[in-house]
């Protein structure tokens, strides 16, 4: 079984950048996590360290190291967090904006590292493991307004059981085809359709592979 990582490397892991996986630590540190397996160095310059998969699985599981609370909770507090529509919404302020709009050149340099031709105009790897966060970052990248959890209308992002597909609904039909707008730009096959009981519309949206 492998040992699990030590809390100081924990603690890196988990403060890792929640979209591109780039992190920060002292050389040692990140030479350790390159030498386990769970970050590597980028070939190119500034040559960052990123997660590797198995650093973005650990960096999802639970903690497997015994950590006092006082020390962990600023590793995760402040994470961004795409959002989906129906949660509260208690900044939607320049911060958020700032916040969102780091999020997404974030993501799109992810594509252009993981992507085998460099291209940042179709989904990555990470956006087709986090359908529902990378449809909903795009969205709300672009301007769209989440539901909020106090009946403000807006988009929501569900997953389906397809495989590679989320769901996008949004009351207003205008806006739910500004958002297939923005999500084909952003590099997502869309298709309309209507719910069998109520008629309504909504989007399915899969990440487009070329």
């Amino acid at each position: 079984m492998t040992r699990p990582p030590t809390a100081a490397q924990r603690r890196v892991i988990d403060a890792a950048d929640p979209v591109t996986g780039r992190l920060r630590g002292t050389e040692a540190q990140l030479a350790a996590l390159v030498k386990r397996g769970l970050a590597f160095r980028h070939p190119r310059p500034p040559h960052d360290h990123f997660l590797t998969p198995a650093g973005h699985r650990i960096r999802e599981s639970a903690p497997e190291v015994a950590e006092p609370v006082a020390e962990t909770a600023p590793a995760t507090a402040g994470v961004f967090a795409a959002r989906i529509g129906g949660e509260d919404l208690p900044d939607t302020g320049p911060v958020r904006t700032r916040e969102v709009h780091s999020a997404w050149q974030g993501l799109l340099e992810l594509r252009r590292m993981t992507n085998r031709d460099g291209s940042v105009d179709r989904p990555c790897g990470w956006e087709r493991s986090h359908l529902v966060q990378a449809a909903a970052l795009a969205l709300e990248a672009a301007g769209h307004r989440p539901a909020g959890r106090d009946g403000t209308e807006g988009y929501r992002v569900r997953a389906t059981p397809q495989p590679e597909a989320v769901a996008v609904r949004d009351p207003d039909g205008t806006a739910l085809r500004a958002c297939a707008e923005t999500l084909e730009r952003a590099g997502w096959q869309v298709s309309e359709h209507n719910e069998p009981r109520t008629g309504a519309s909504y989007l399915l949206a899969s990440p487009r592979r070329s």
